[in-house]
C-alpha cells in the first residue's frame, strides 16, 4: 500500500528538528531508521501530517566512552553496536541482544534509539537495556535535557517517558566490564518477534555468582526485571542445579499476552526455561 500523504523534513541540527516537532504537535512522527515507522505508514495504521528524519542531526550516531559509561547516540544502528569494540567490552549484554534482532537489513537500517522508543514488549532491546540499568538523555524545546533511568523509561504498550516535543538523544549505560552476557529468544521463525526472551549478565567470582541482572522480553506490557532470579541467584555457584532452582521464580509477577503463538501460562513456562539457559550461558557454565 502507499502511505497517505505528508510533510517531510529533514533537519540538519537537533534544535531545528524540535522546532519542526513543536510546530505539528501530536501530528509528527519521528523517523529514525524507519523499520517500525515505514510498515505503520504504508499499511496507514497510522497517518500523520509531518515526519522528521532524524538522520542528518550530527553526533547521534556515536558511540563514546564516559568515565564509568558507554554512551550510545540514539541514531546508532543495530550493526554499528555489534561491531562497536566498546560495546563488545563493557556492555557485552547488548551487543548480543541485539546480535539476535531480525535480520541484517534490518539491523543496518534499524537503530537503537528508534527500537527503544518504539517500545514495542516482543522487541529485543529493552529487556537488554533494562538488565544493564541505562540511562536515556531526553531532549526537549528551549534546548532543555532530562535523565531518566530504565526503570522509569517503559512506561506501557508502546509508550515510554519521551514525551510530545522531545526526543531520545543517548543511552548511557554503566560498563559491566568482565560480566558474562547472553540473549536467549525463542521464536518459532527465524528473524520473527520474540515469543519470549531472556537478557542475561553475570559477574562470576571464582565459580561463584556474585551478581546478575536479567531482562524479560514479552512477559508483559514492558521489559521487565527478574529481580527474585537475580536474588537468589546471588552466592549461589554457577551450576545447572542452582540456577534451575534460582530460574524457577522468572515468571513471577509477570502478566504475558495471550496469542497464536502461545497463551500466557506457556510464556510462563519459557521464561523459567530461557532464563536458566540464558544465566548458565552468560555463567559460561
Amino acid at each position: 500500500m502507499i502511505p497517505a500523504l505528508f510533510d517531510y523534513v529533514a533537519p540538519d541540527s537537533l534544535e531545528e528538528a524540535l522546532s519542526a516537532l513543536a510546530e505539528a504537535g501530536d501530528e509528527a512522527k519521528v523517523l529514525a531508521g524507519g523499520q517500525s515507522l515505514l510498515p505503520v505508514l504504508r499499511m496507514r495504521l497510522n497517518a500523520p501530517e509531518k515526519v522528521v528524519d532524524l538522520r542528518r542531526i550530527p553526533g547521534l550516531t556515536d558511540i563514546t566512552e564516559d568515565g564509568d559509561a558507554i554512551v550510545i547516540g540514539s541514531m546508532a544502528t543495530h550493526a554499528d553496536v555489534i561491531v562497536n569494540p566498546l560495546v563488545r567490552e563493557h556492555v557485552l549484554l547488548l551487543s548480543k541482544t541485539v546480535a539476535e534482532v531480525a535480520d541484517p537489513q534490518i539491523r543496518h537500517r534499524g537503530t537503537v534509539g528508534g527500537a527503544l522508543v518504539h517500545a514495542d514488549p516482543a522487541g529485543d532491546v529493552g529487556a537488554a537495556a533494562l538488565a544493564l540499568d541505562a540511562e536515556f538523555v531526553i531532549a526537549g524545546p528551549g534546548g532543555a535535557t532530562r535523565t531518566v533511568g530504565a526503570a522509569d523509561f517503559f512506561v506501557d504498550l508502546f509508550e515510554t517517558a519521551v514525551g510530545e516535543g522531545e526526543l531520545l538523544t543517548q543511552v548511557r549505560i554503566p560498563k559491566h566490564t568482565g560480566w558474562g552476557a547472553h540473549y536467549e529468544k525463542f521464536v518459532r521463525v527465524k528473524h520473527q518477534w520474540s515469543i519470549v526472551a531472556v537478557a542475561a549478565t553475570v559477574r562470576v567470582d571464582g565459580g561463584i555468582i556474585a551478581e546478575a541482572r536479567i531482562g524479560l522480553t514479552n512477559m508483559g506490557s514492558t521489559p521487565l526485571r527478574a529481580t527474585s532470579v537475580e536474588e537468589a541467584l546471588v552466592g549461589k555457584a554457577a551450576t545447572e542445579d542452582a540456577v534451575r532452582e534460582a530460574a524457577a521464580s522468572a515468571a513471577d509477577g509477570t502478566n504475558p499476552p495471550s496469542d497464536l503463538n502461545g497463551d500466557s501460562a506457556y510464556r510462563k513456562h519459557l521464561a523459567t526455561v530461557l532464563t536458566r539457559r540464558a544465566v548458565l550461558a552468560a555463567a559460561g557454565a
